[in-house]
């Protein structure tokens, strides 16, 4: 069992003795000195020479002030909704239990010593050897079985700097871990390493990823089970067991062939690990958290990458241990408003899939028009012991049907000539769809194509404008999965090779309710450090998509939709409002898109598995889920015009 935190707590640094270590960390420093002194030489004009001396300062003096406490404590994060109110912790505990060098089991020393730094015991912070066998084996190959940075390296990173790759941080890396080898034994930065490094799923440390993933303590763990853990760190994405397990299995394989080929373990042992099934006993997240939190913590990770320039994992991983303040555009009062309405809609469909979570699912997202911030955001109903983590508002791509008609056909048509009273004609093509009922009206004007949802004017409209012209339009308010085969006709009526998610569509609508300029979906205000300084501060992509004019005549046409169309009955009381359904072939999926002049909400209702069902389409759970949340939002807010 892990000591208790008064016991960790007691634990004391011990001076190291003058060793090989030792006369290996001189060495190394007059190695790296002279190897940048030699390019400080090439490049002195331009003061790298300086640079390299003042971060070796730096370096000494970083690790000269450093404690355990550097190893062990970690301020915790905080996220705050709109009105300021805190609404979760970003733990400083990080789900981590602290384990010693004498509780740490040698089998997971030996694991990432055979997979991350064969010499560790060897070299005094830096190797080059490393960096020349990764290189080669890269060149003879195609892969790397260990990597080029040490042990001491990446505790270094970790602890101390960033991970943006410039050649300062490299070199500064470098001093740190010569400077740490200095004073710091070998077991010791060998269980800062193990205890610091992260194993997905909000999983600090070998003793937290051992109970969560196998529900028992580390030195529990059987050998194939240790060489699985010890896979995460490297890329906790890329091996997260829970979603990537073959990719875990296979890195595995790789642990324990270094360990059979350094002598670590037997060729019994290693053959017998090989053979072990791997059973997680438990596959939820270490973290509680709504829809809006998952949501939260993408948007963050994507905020910093943005103004760091780091990648994925580490943002996310810093989310946990940097001690940041998120605020967020959450509001809470209306996140609970929109799950309750999905789960009351959805209530009598209770049918279940084989893994236990509801079979007819639901998306939906509201943008506050004024900030074109999420409000609001629900990835599926609500269900007990159900992750959170497949948010189906961002993370599902869907065909959005006839709600894709006005983002690609009908406003660009308005920029090209076209009006609301423009006549069109509703008739059958050879080669092209069907109206829903099977009944067309000859000529029309473009205003009743819309509000009838006229499959057959889509598509000639279409042909005219091109599904080049048509698809820029989506292009430019990044939407991320238009594939090279959806320029065709098909895409009119939304027929895409991915699809499309419903934060996009909702963004999307968002664009037309402000009159035609867009912005990029978010609900990160900005992120602050423990003192208040601000780290990040998104950097809105805002811009004109669509003339403001065709814009303006998009929004009076689709509130005909509300009031004479396919979704006739289900207008707000006292606020104008407009919108759009969207039902795909047989029914597999149903969307409402619409807005006020306040909020724009977006609504997809389908199976996770698309199957059709008969009850299914834009005009039954999606609109009624729409009007009931917008119902209750605009509530006591002044009556206000679209386009005013």
């Amino acid at each position: 069992m892990p000591r208790k935190e008064d016991n960790v707590k007691k634990h004391h640094i011990k001076k190291k003795r003058q060793t090989k270590g030792s006369v290996f960390f001189r060495i190394s420093q007059i190695f790296v000195l002279c190897l940048f002194i030699g390019a400080g030489f090439l490049f002195f004009r331009a003061g790298y020479i300086q640079t390299v001396f003042s971060l070796y300062k730096e370096a000494k003096e970083v690790i000269a002030d450093s404690s355990i406490d550097d190893f062990r404590n970690y301020q915790s994060g905080e996220v705050y909704d709109a009105d300021g109110e805190l609404i979760a912790l970003l733990r400083n505990d990080r789900n981590i239990t602290y384990l010693t060098s004498d509780e740490i089991p040698q089998q997971v020393k030996d694991a990432f010593v055979s997979i991350e730094d064969k010499r560790f015991y060897k070299h005094g912070g830096f190797d080059p050897f490393a960096i020349v066998r990764a290189s080669l084996s890269l060149i003879s190959k195609n892969s790397i079985s260990q990597g080029g940075s040490t042990i001491t390296q990446q505790l270094a990173r970790n602890i101390y700097l960033t991970h943006t790759v410039r050649w300062e941080r490299k070199v500064e890396e470098i001093f740190i871990a010569i400077a740490l080898e200095n004073k710091y034994s070998k077991d010791e930065i060998l269980e800062f390493y193990i205890n610091n490094i992260y194993y997905a799923n909000g999983y600090y440390g070998i003793q937290a990823a051992s109970r969560g993933y196998f529900s028992k303590d580390a030195d529990e763990l059987t050998l194939s089970e240790t060489a699985f853990l010890c896979a995460i760190p490297n890329s906790p994405s890329l091996y997260d067991p829970l979603t990537n397990g073959e990719n875990t299995l296979k890195r595995r394989d790789l642990i324990l062939e270094n360990m059979y080929k350094d002598g670590k373990i037997s060729q019994e042992e290693y053959e017998e690990a090989l053979a072990e099934d791997i059973v997680l006993t438990n596959s939820s997240p270490s973290f509680t958290r709504t829809w809006a939190h998952t949501y939260i913590y993408e948007c963050a990770a994507r905020a910093l990458m943005e103004a760091t320039g780091e990648d994925y994992d580490t943002c996310r991983e810093k989310l946990y241990n940097g001690g940041y303040r998120v605020y967020t555009s959450i509001d809470m009062d209306m996140q609970e408003l929109l799950q309750s309405t999905i789960d009351r809609q959805l209530e009598a469909y209770n049918t279940m899939n084989s893994n236990g979570t509801y079979a007819l699912q639901s998306a939906a997202v509201c943008i506050d028009n004024e900030t074109g911030l999420v409000a609001a955001i629900v990835g599926g109903r609500s269900q007990e012991d159900v992750s959170t983590d497949y948010n189906r508002a961002y993370l599902s791509f869907r065909q959005p049907g006839s709600a894709i008609k006005p983002l690609i056909v009908y406003t660009p048509a308005l920029e090209r000539g076209y009006t609301a009273s423009s006549t069109v004609i509703d008739s059958k093509e050879e080669d092209g769809p069907e109206n829903s009922g099977g009944s067309y009206a000859g000529a029309i004007s473009l205003r009743t194509a819309v509000e009838q949802s006229k499959n057959t004017v889509a598509h000639k409209l279409l042909r005219e404008l091109t599904p080049e012209v048509g698809l820029s339009y989506l292009l430019d308010m990044n939407f991320s999965s238009i594939e090279a085969e959806d320029y065709n006709l098909s895409a009119a009526l939304g027929g895409f090779t991915t699809g499309v998610s419903t934060v996009e569509m909702t963004a999307a609508y968002a664009t037309l309710a402000n009159e035609g300029v867009y912005r990029l979906p978010t609900c990160i205000v900005k992120i602050t450090d423990m003192d208040g300084n601000v780290i990040v501060e998104p950097d809105r992509d805002e811009h004109q998509v669509y003339e403001a004019s065709a814009a303006r005549e998009m929004t009076n046409i689709l509130e005909g939709v509300l009031t004479r169309g396919t979704a006739r009955g289900h207008g707000l009381s006292d606020m104008p409002a407009a919108g759009k359904t969207g039902t795909t072939n047989d029914n597999i999926d149903g969307w409402f898109v619409g807005y006020s002049a306040y909020y724009t909400t977006g609504v997809w209702v389908g199976f996770d598995s698309p199957r059709g069902v008969s009850a299914l389409s834009g005009a039954s759970y999606p609109v009624d889920i729409w009007h009931d949340f917008m119902e209750q939002i605009h509530t006591g807010l002044p009556e206000k015009a679209l386009n005013d």
